[in-house]
């Protein structure tokens, strides 16, 4: 694959901040990559790196293998940029907006009108077009950033936050839109809404004070949930004990917990050792021994918790083994 994006050793400082920490990370065309991490992370500041509106205390940026300290001007041709916020002139119209990004960007005559016509159609402002960007709704005004962002179809996107604002139907929408334009463009969306991730992106990394902490796709950070394959069932509450002793002596089991807050009935949740599948295991154990499960269900895990386990400790700084790949 094609590196759109190559970070190494990227650091910043602000006084005795260190905000970013040493930042290796490649992002390649075909790519959409979910930069994630708490706030205060360093996420804004290293995309504020990346497309040149920081220069790094040290290490290096390059965009298709321009560096941007060094030709930051070739640099932001190819990169789209919606910042956090989607900041836009208020007493402009999008429609005067967009002309003004589209002259910025070196666009005139025909090919000027096809690339807003373009945009305008993709995000779906056409019916504001002509209203001051100060009177429009909060997911308008995300939307008309989103425009100017790929106006000029660039090959990087750097997105901040893409659907902050939108309603479902819209999120919908512009997940869809970014699937589409990552068939030939690499794309790095920057976001705290975890549902985000696996929705759109098929890759993700996790940074905290800095530090690039997990680097994989959004599959292979759920199976780091401590709840991967955890089998959730319930029994009554009569043989409640005598199926947690036969469900801990079962080979493979990591833990089993029980929830308190029913009655009527007992909820189990069984957990395996390192995250393999228990299920099967569990099933035919319960048949043998003749105990009557209402319910059976297999958890796949939760990004969400994985995101918390990863970025809670301050001494959270091991990196994943895939860390860094394209």
């Amino acid at each position: 694959m094609t590196e759109m994006i190559a970070l190494t050793r990227l650091t910043k400082h602000f006084g005795p901040l260190k905000a970013v920490d040493g930042i290796d990370l490649s992002v390649a065309k075909g790519e959409v990559l979910g930069f994630l991490g708490p706030n205060g992370a360093g996420k804004s500041t290293t995309m504020k790196m990346v497309t040149g509106f920081l220069t790094p205390t040290d290490g290096e940026a390059l965009v298709d293998g321009i560096n941007v300290v060094q030709d930051p001007v070739a640099a932001k041709r190819r990169i789209g940029y919606l910042p956090e916020g989607a900041p836009c002139y208020g007493d402009m119209t999008p429609s005067s907006f967009l002309g003004f990004i589209a002259e910025v960007r070196g666009l005139s005559g025909a090919e000027r009108r096809r690339a807003i016509d373009q945009a305008v159609e993709r995000v779906e402002i056409g019916g504001v077009l002509q209203q001051p960007i100060e009177t429009l709704s909060k997911g308008f005004k995300r939307r008309v950033g989103l425009a100017q962002a790929i106006l000029h179809n660039p090959p990087v996107l750097i997105l901040d936050e893409p659907t902050d604002g939108l309603d479902p139907n819209q999120k919908h929408q512009v997940r869809n839109l970014i699937h589409q334009m990552a068939e030939d463009k690499a794309v790095v969306i920057s976001t705290h809404i975890l549902e985000e991730v696996e929705a759109v992106c098929t890759r993700a990394v996790i940074i905290a004070r800095g530090k690039l902490l997990a680097d994989g796709t959004p599959e292979e950070l759920v199976r780091r949930s401590p709840l991967h394959n955890a089998v959730h069932l319930d029994v009554a509450p009569n043989i409640v004990d005598a199926v947690i002793r036969d469900i801990e002596a079962l080979a493979g089991v990591g833990s089993v917990q029980r929830d308190s807050s029913f009655s009527v009935k007992a909820t189990l949740i069984v957990t395996s050792k390192g995250g393999a599948p228990i299920a099967p295991a569990l099933a035919a154990l319960l048949q043998d021994k003749g105990h009557e499960v209402s319910d059976f269900k297999t958890e796949k895990g939760a990004l969400d918790a994985v995101f918390r386990e990863i970025t809670r400790g301050p001494n959270s700084n091991a990196v994943s083994g895939d860390a860094g790949h394209a």
